[in-house]
């Protein structure tokens, strides 16, 4: 297949998984997800996110991400938590260390509604790089990841690769991500 061929490919491709239409069906965790719940409505019926939606509750978190918002969460997977070096999740869930959880889960919320679509632009008019400012006070750094998808680098420099776009909520969006993003 041609280059013109693939990006046109390409282009169809995420025209029909970003658009507003597609949106009305996203299925995260095995749940179909309803624009019209709020953040936690929703996040607590997906399979895929039961390690962050128990971390929000240890964290106090789940009265602030039922609020008014507009939130963005880029939402990490089980995976991404499993994927953490050993006993670290079940020590971030301690009592003790419920500064230091909150301080992450909230690096991971940005203030504002931003679609792919919003992050598509920003990245494009930043010249190829976008800079979030979290609720946490860090940033996060947005970055295509070829023709459609698209990255976040953490103050550590790791990489997230957002995996489910565009989760409407009725105070936000949700965005899953493979990676837990790490603060400074």
């Amino acid at each position: 297949m041609s280059f013109a061929r693939k990006t046109l490919a390409a282009a169809v491709v995420a025209s029909a998984i970003f658009s507003g239409a597609a949106l009305a069906d996203v299925m995260v965790g095995g749940q179909a997800m309803m624009p019209a719940k709020n953040i936690i409505q929703n996040a607590v019926n997906s399979a895929d996110h039961t390690t962050l939606v128990a971390a929000v509750k240890a964290a106090g978190l789940v009265d602030t991400l039922q609020g008014a918002g507009p939130f963005t969460v880029f939402a990490p997977v089980n995976a991404a938590f499993a994927a953490l070096p050993a006993g670290t999740v079940d020590t971030l869930l301690k009592p003790e260390n419920k500064m230091q959880l909150t301080g992450i889960l909230t690096y991971h919320v940005v203030a504002g509604r931003y679609t792919y679509a919003d992050l598509k632009h920003m990245i494009v008019a930043g010249h190829g790089k976008a800079t979030l400012k979290t609720v946490a006070g860090g940033t996060l750094t947005a970055e295509m990841n070829g023709d459609v998808s698209i990255s976040l680098k953490d103050a550590t420099g790791a990489v997230a690769n957002i995996s489910v776009y565009d989760v409407i909520q009725s105070n936000g969006v949700i965005h899953s991500i493979d990676r837990v993003l790490m603060p400074k």
